[in-house]
C-alpha cells in the first residue's frame, strides 16, 4: 500500500454508496432471520438450527447466512465513523456523539427492544443483544479515535486475533468480578441485584474490536478509487482464504473444533458451525472476509437494480426497530390464525401452541412481505432525515 495515500478523484457520494450498499443487504438478511424466529415452526418450538443432531441442511443455511448481518453491520459502523471524522466533523464533537449514540443504543436495548421482542418490559429479566454492544462499541471508540489510527488498529486486531486464547477461562476464576468476565468474553447471565437478570447474549469482546478496526479500515477510502478497489478484494479474499485454513486446521481460533459426522454433508456442516456467542477469529473471517470483498466489487456507481437497497442502508436503526416490530406482529397474527391464540412473546412467554409455526418456504416468503413493507417506510423517513437536518435528534434514529 502507499505510504501517503491518495484522495479518491470520484465523488464522495460513490466512496459512501458502497457502504451503505451492503449495510442494505446485510439488513435485509437479517430481516431473514427474525422473520424466522416468529413464523418457522423451528424457532417457534425452540429447536436450535445450528444444532446438527436436529436440524436440515436448510434450515441450518437460513440462520447459517444471517451470521454475516451482526459484524459487517458493525464494522461497517466504524468505517462510517471513519468516513464522518474525514468530513471535518471534530473528534471531540465526534466523541460526544458517540458517546451519546452509545448510552442511546444501550437505552434502548434495554427498555424499547425488550418490550419489540416480548411485548412486555423486562422489570426480572433482560437481554443484552447487538445494540448493547453496539453501544458499548461507540463509547469505546469515542476514546480510541483521539490515538494514532495504527494504535487503534492494533487493538482492534489484537481483540479479534487473540480472545480465544482465553476461552479457557471461566468467570469462577474472577471471584467477586465473575459477572465482568461475562460481560467481557462469556455468553451467560448476570445477577444484578437480588430480583433482576441480564442475559449477556453479546459479550463486548471482540466486538469492541470490530467496530474499532473498521474504523482503521475506513483509511482505505482515501485511496485512489483504482487502488483502493485492488486492496479491498485482496484483503477480502486474504482473509477468506484463512478462514477456511485456520478452520480446517482445527487448532486455534474457534472453541468449538469441526468434527466428522455420520449424515452426508454435515460434516462440512460442522465445518462452518463457528462459535457467535463470543465471536471467534473464525467467525469473523469468515463473515468479514467476503464482506470486504463484496465492498470491492460495489466499490463505485450503484447500478438502478441495487438502488433500493441503498434505501435501507441509510436509516439502519430505524429499519431495525420498525422490522423488528412488523416481523413479530405478523408471526403473533399468523400463530392466532392458525391455532386461535396469540403467541406474543419468545420470552417468558407460554409455550406455543403443537401447530404453531408454518414451512420454510412460507417463512421465507413471509420475510419477502415484511421487506416489501419496509421499503416505503424507509424511504419516506430516509427523505425526512435529508430534508430536516435542523432535527438534530433524527441523527439518533
Amino acid at each position: 500500500m502507499n505510504s501517503t495515500p491518495v484522495q479518491s478523484s470520484s465523488p464522495a457520494s460513490n466512496r459512501l454508496e458502497s457502504v451503505d450498499l451492503l449495510r442494505g443487504f446485510v439488513m435485509v438478511v437479517m430481516a431473514l432471520d427474525h422473520t424466522r424466529d416468529y413464523f418457522h415452526f423451528s424457532s417457534l418450538h425452540e429447536l436450535n438450527p445450528l444444532d446438527l443432531t436436529q436440524t436440515t441442511p436448510w434450515i441450518f443455511f437460513t440462520r447459517w447466512i444471517t451470521h454475516y448481518c451482526a459484524p459487517t453491520f458493525s464494522f461497517l459502523a466504524g468505517t462510517g465513523i471513519f468516513l464522518a471524522a474525514q468530513r471535518g466533523q471534530s473528534k471531540g464533537a465526534l466523541s460526544r456523539f458517540l458517546v451519546a449514540r452509545g448510552l442511546w443504543l444501550i437505552l434502548f436495548e434495554l427498555v424499547v427492544c425488550y418490550w419489540i421482542i416480548s411485548f412486555s418490559f423486562g422489570l426480572h429479566f433482560n437481554l443484552a443483544l447487538v445494540l448493547w454492544q453496539l453501544g458499548w462499541s461507540m463509547i469505546v471508540l469515542a476514546a480510541l479515535i483521539h490515538l494514532p489510527l495504527w494504535a487503534t488498529a492494533t487493538f482492534g486486531l489484537a481483540l479479534i486475533a487473540g480472545h480465544n486464547a482465553f476461552d479457557s477461562v471461566q468467570p469462577q476464576s474472577w471471584g467477586a468480578f465473575a459477572w465482568l468476565w461475562k460481560v467481557l468474553h462469556v455468553s451467560a447471565p448476570v445477577q444484578v441485584g437480588p430480583s433482576f437478570t441480564l442475559i449477556i447474549a453479546y459479550p463486548l469482546i471482540p466486538w469492541l474490536g470490530v467496530m474499532a478496526t473498521g474504523y482503521a479500515f475506513g483509511a482505505f477510502y482515501r485511496l485512489e478509487a483504482t487502488e483502493r478497489k485492488k486492496w479491498l478484494l485482496r484483503l477480502g479474499l486474504g482473509l477468506t482464504v484463512a478462514f477456511v485454513l485456520l478452520r480446517f486446521a482445527n487448532f486455534y481460533g474457534d472453541p468449538r473444533p469441526w468434527s466428522q459426522q455420520a449424515r452426508p454433508g454435515f460434516t462440512f456442516l460442522s465445518y462452518l458451525n463457528v462459535s457467535k456467542t463470543p465471536p471467534s477469529l473464525c467467525f469473523l473471517l469468515m463473515t468479514l472476509g467476503p464482506g470486504i470483498f463484496l465492498l470491492g466489487l460495489l466499490d463505485g456507481r450503484t447500478p438502478a437494480l441495487l438502488k433500493p437497497f441503498l434505501v435501507f442502508g441509510r436509516v439502519p436503526f430505524f429499519y431495525f426497530a420498525a422490522h423488528l416490530l412488523l416481523a413479530h406482529c405478523l408471526g403473533a397474527l399468523t400463530t392466532f390464525v392458525q391455532c386461535g391464540r396469540w403467541n406474543l412473546g419468545t420470552i417468558g412467554a407460554e409455550p406455543a401452541p403443537p401447530n404453531a409455526g408454518v414451512s420454510l418456504p412460507a417463512t421465507y416468503l413471509a420475510w419477502l412481505l415484511v421487506v416489501a413493507l419496509m421499503y416505503p417506510a424507509c424511504r419516506w423517513f430516509s427523505e425526512l432525515k435529508r430534508r430536516r437536518r435542523d432535527l438534530t435528534w433524527l441523527s439518533y434514529l
